[in-house]
Formats: C-alpha cells, sequence, structure tokens
C-alpha cells in the first residue's frame, strides 16, 4: 500500500468530510450547492447530512460498512457522500443509468447492505434487489424536490427497509463521533473490466485528500468561484468540484445529466450561472466549440477550464482559447487509480494543429516516471516507456482482488523499497522535459470521458447465446475520444439482427459502453497464430467514422 502523510490538527487525523464541517463554519449562509433553481447553503448541507448520517447510526450502519448511492446529480447526491462519510462509512457511487443487473454486480462484489437513493430511482433500486443485490436497507433523499405527493413504496423493494427523507429531518442530533484513521477507504469507484466485472478501486481519506488540496492550489479556487460539477459521482472527476470546492468556500453548480447533450443549453447556462471555474472531459468543450455558439456568450467569467480524461484535439482546443482569451487552460492527466498525477498548462495562444498537447509533469508530491521494456528509465526525448507514480494520491488497491492489486501495485523499479502504481500508459519526454501521451498498453480505451476495457463490451457481447465470436474495435473520433465497433460472427446469416445485438447490450451495460456500430459476419478474420485480426478488422472501419 502506498501511504503519504495526511494533514493533521490539534493531533487529530484529518478526515474529508472535515473540509465541510470548517466550510459550514467558515460561510454558513453562502451558496455550498445549486441544482436548477434550489440552493444549499454550506449550513443546510451540514445539517442535512448530519441527520442523515445520524439516522443511518442509529439504524447500525457505520464504520466498516460499504454504502451505495444511487442517486442523478443533485443536492442529494452531494448530502449523500458527507452523510456516508460523516457515518464512518465508505460511499460505492454508482452509476444511476446503468442496467440493475450491472448494479448489483457491483454491490455484491463489495457486500453494499445499505443504499441511498431517492423517489425517481426507487425503480431502479427495486431491480437490483430483483438482481440479488443483497440490499438490506433503502434512505430516501428528497431534499431537491418532494416525491410527487407520495412516498416511495415498498413494492418494488421487497424484503428491503425504507426509511423517507421526512423521516430523516425529524431528528435534530448530530452523528455520534466515528474513530476514524486517514487511511480508511473515503470511496470506491468501479471501473472497467477486462474479464467482464467492473473493480473497484479503493481511495483512502488521506489520499481524497491529498489530491483535493493540492486541486484547490492549483486553480486557486476561493470562496468567489462558482464551479460547474458536470461529471457523474462514479466519476472521479466529480471529486474536484464536491470536495476542492467545498475546502475553498466555493460554490458548485450541479449541471444536469442530459444538458452536456444540448450544447446550446450548456453554453447558455455557463454564460446564465457566471460559471468561473469548468472541469470536464474534452469531448463536452468539442462540442460546445462545434454547436454552443460560444461567441455569442459573455464567458467573461470563467477564467479556469480544465480538462482530463482523454486527449484533446488541438484544433478545438485552439479555438476556446481564442473564444476564452483570459482564462488558463490547464490539462490534467491520471487514472483512475492515481487520480491526478501530472498537470500541464497551456500557453496562449494554444498549440497548432499538428502538435499534442503534454500531460505535463508531475504533481508537487508525485514521483512520476516512465519505464522501458528493458527496465531503465525514459530520459531522452524520443525514448518511450510506461508510465509508473508514487506519490499520496496512489490507491490502496482494488476492492476484494489481491491479485489484480499486486500486477498494478508493484515494488518501484527505480526503488526497490517503494511501491508503484503502473498505468499502462506509453508516454515519452518532450523537449521541455514534459509527458506526451502515446497510447495504452492493453484493450483499454477512451471514449466520451470513460475509461473502458473492450473486453468488458466483448465478455458481454459473447454471452449472447446466438453469437459465436466477438470483438470491439475503437476508431477514433474527434468529438467522443473513440466511437465502438462491434464485430460480431453469428454463424449462419440471417438469424440474430444487429438491433437485436443493441438491445441486449442496453439492458447489461452502461450507455457509454454500448457499441456505436454492430456489424455482423460469418466468421471473423485470423492472424497466422490463430488469434482474431483486430488490425485488419480495425482497417476495415470507413475513415470517416462509424455512424451511431
Amino acid at each position: 500500500m502506498i501511504l503519504a502523510t495526511g494533514e493533521r490538527r490539534g493531533g487529530s487525523t484529518r478526515l474529508v468530510h472535515q473540509l465541510l464541517r470548517d466550510s459550514a463554519i467558515r460561510f454558513p449562509n453562502s451558496i455550498a450547492v445549486k441544482s436548477r433553481s434550489e440552493v444549499l447553503t454550506y449550513a443546510d448541507l451540514d445539517s442535512y447530512s448530519d441527520r442523515l448520517a445520524a439516522r443511518l447510526g442509529l439504524e447500525g450502519v457505520g464504520r466498516g460498512d460499504r454504502v451505495g448511492i444511487l442517486l442523478p446529480k443533485s443536492m442529494a447526491s452531494v448530502v449523500s457522500v458527507y452523510s456516508a462519510l460523516k457515518a464512518g462509512t465508505t460511499y460505492v457511487p454508482l452509476d444511476a443509468d446503468a442496467p440493475g443487473e450491472r448494479l448489483a454486480v457491483i454491490a455484491k462484489d463489495c457486500q453494499i447492505r445499505t443504499l441511498l437513493s431517492c423517489s425517481e430511482k426507487v425503480k431502479r433500486a427495486g431491480e437490483m434487489v430483483a438482481k440479488g443485490a443483497g440490499i438490506e436497507k433503502v434512505f430516501f433523499i428528497d431534499c431537491d424536490k418532494p416525491a410527487a405527493g407520495q412516498e416511495p413504496g415498498r413494492s418494488p423493494l421487497r424484503g428491503v427497509e425504507v426509511f423517507s427523507w421526512p423521516e430523516t429531518l425529524a431528528l435534530s442530533e448530530r452523528p455520534s463521533a466515528v474513530a476514524a484513521t486517514d487511511d480508511k477507504p473515503a470511496y470506491i469507484l468501479y471501473t472497467s473490466g477486462s474479464t467482464g466485472v467492473p473493480k473497484g478501486v479503493v481511495v483512502s481519506h488521506r489520499s481524497c485528500l491529498a489530491f483535493v488540496e493540492w486541486a484547490a492550489g492549483n486553480v486557486a479556487l476561493s470562496p468567489r468561484d462558482i464551479v460547474a460539477c458536470h461529471a457523474p459521482l462514479h466519476f472521479d472527476i466529480s471529486t474536484f468540484s464536491i470536495f476542492s470546492t467545498c475546502k475553498a468556500g466555493g460554490s458548485v453548480l450541479m449541471i444536469p445529466e442530459k444538458v452536456p447533450m444540448f450544447p446550446v443549453q450548456l453554453a447558455a447556462l455557463i454564460e446564465q450561472e457566471k460559471v468561473t471555474v469548468w472541469y470536464s472531459v474534452p469531448s463536452v468543450l468539442t462540442l460546445l466549440i462545434l454547436f454552443g455558439n460560444l461567441s455569442s456568450r459573455d464567458l467573461s467569467n470563467l477564467r479556469a477550464v480544465v480538462f482530463a480524461g482523454e486527449v484533446f484535439p488541438t484544433k478545438f482546443l485552439r479555438q476556446l482559447m481564442s473564444i476564452v482569451p483570459k482564462a488558463r487552460f490547464l490539462n490534467w492527466y491520471g487514472p483512475t487509480e492515481t487520480n491526478v498525477c501530472t498537470f500541464y498548462e497551456v500557453p496562449q495562444p494554444g498549440p497548432d494543429a499538428a502538435s499534442s498537447v503534454p500531460i505535463g509533469k508531475a504533481c508537487p508530491g508525485t514521483v512520476v516516471y516512465a519505464v522501458k521494456d528493458d527496465g531503465r528509465e525514459v530520459t531522452s526525448i524520443g525514448e518511450v516507456g510506461e508510465l509508473y507514480v508514487r506519490g499520496p494520491t496512489v490507491m490502496q488497491g482494488y476492492w476484494g482482488d489481491p491479485e489484480k492489486t499486486n500486477r498494478v501495485l508493484v515494488t518501484d523499479p527505480l526503488d526497490s523499497d517503494a511501491i508503484a502504481c503502473r498505468t499502462g500508459d506509453f508516454v515519452s519526454l518532450d523537449e521541455s522535459g514534459n509527458f506526451l501521451f502515446l497510447g495504452r498498453r492493453d484493450g483499454m480505451v477512451k471514449t466520451r470521458g470513460y475509461r473502458v476495457e473492450l473486453g468488458e463490451i466483448e465478455a458481454v457481447l459473447n454471452s449472447h447465446p446466438q453469437v459465436m465470436e466477438a470483438v470491439v474495435v475503437p476508431a477514433p473520433d474527434d468529438l467522443v475520444g473513440n466511437r465502438l465497433h462491434a464485430f460480431v460472427s453469428v454463424g449462419k446469416p440471417g438469424g440474430l439482427t444487429s438491433e437485436e445485438i443493441l438491445t441486449y447490450c442496453t439492458s447489461r451495460l452502461p450507455k457509454y459502453m454500448i457499441p456505436d456500430q454492430v456489424t455482423l459476419r460469418d466468421a471473423l478474420p485470423k492472424t497466422s497464430s490463430g488469434k482474431t485480426d483486430r488490425v485488419l478488422l480495425a482497417r476495415s472501419i470507413a475513415p470517416d467514422g462509424v455512424k451511431g
């Protein structure tokens, strides 16, 4: 395990939820969270999360438990995060739009017995229960809006104890103090797994705070900032908007889930709400540039644009920098296992179209280097190696999977007394000593800002009883990073259709993992060694991309 020195005050361990307690004292009447037209002050957020944490404690939920969060992006989702942490539990954010079967797999993997949800998601919670998730208690949080005249019924949640939001609000007490250390897991983020089973990245309070405090300083967050929360809770980008903003006493603006699909609405929201800091994947920014009519907007309040998660096409980045010339542009890099480990501030007027944006240099307190196949460190321009990371933001490991953990957290090849994280990313150095991202070692790609194991999609496709073989090939795309093209062998033509395969995937995979196109073939091509010829399949994709 990689440990780092946590911040300590008065001899006590510093924990993530203490950020809220501090800001509630310093800025009680300032807006902590805004979702549509509703707001929570820091005092409100502290009070609501106290009551829910107390309710959890009264019902026997506490230290050592994993608590699932099944909520749309909202004020309630922020309340749920701080409540789970205050109760001494580890929170596990779930994709609120993912199929119930996938959510049940995650719940069973880390033994989630308690779920924080809302009336809107009662059906999805019921699907989890029906799929054997093992949920025993569901606490509903409807602080954004009342539940349309009715409490969520027990019918979709048979055998599950249900606690309503009014019951929680009736409590006036604060949660009992929970003895905890900063090496205790704060949250578990599930990412795509090559075997078809998602893997849980375990992040401690100490590691989370190391990132949160660095990020707040790197962007120079202040109480005057309005930070857009574009990412859902199960995406690690969300930890910046929720926790770093709280540390600074700023305001988080929750961007509704469907708004990013409508660039004109998103651009209008950024202007109307006077957003000062934006952090998202580049594909969202690309859509804004192409279809958001940004040149007609007053974006003068936007002072920092942070992007991460995938490569930002330089032609679009340069356009955005010309539209918002006074803003800082920051490229943050790091897989979920390390959070952000390198950063690069893009100088004006931006890169030319033929160049790539560096992922930069190591964050302070973090050691980052690349190792060549021969085991030696990359030190010269043009040399290529796999990136290794050692530092305070590195994960504790994969939940319940020591074998996979030991393949990623390894003895540091440059220091046998230390442990380092293998990222699986190939990089090289530029003339300024910045790292340049070159690609993945394995079959992992980025699409729509999400890291996806192609093998997980293939595992689902191959599970269809009529599919003989399936391969997913990424097709580079300026808008979403990569589109996913599935080639499926069904043996006999005229039976299974592409539409039926996509329907099958829809019930088993989150939206961003569903193939953009499915091509049916009698058989898939093979190499001389008998392996599926992925290169040949990739070449068969039309150069103008695939159609969804």
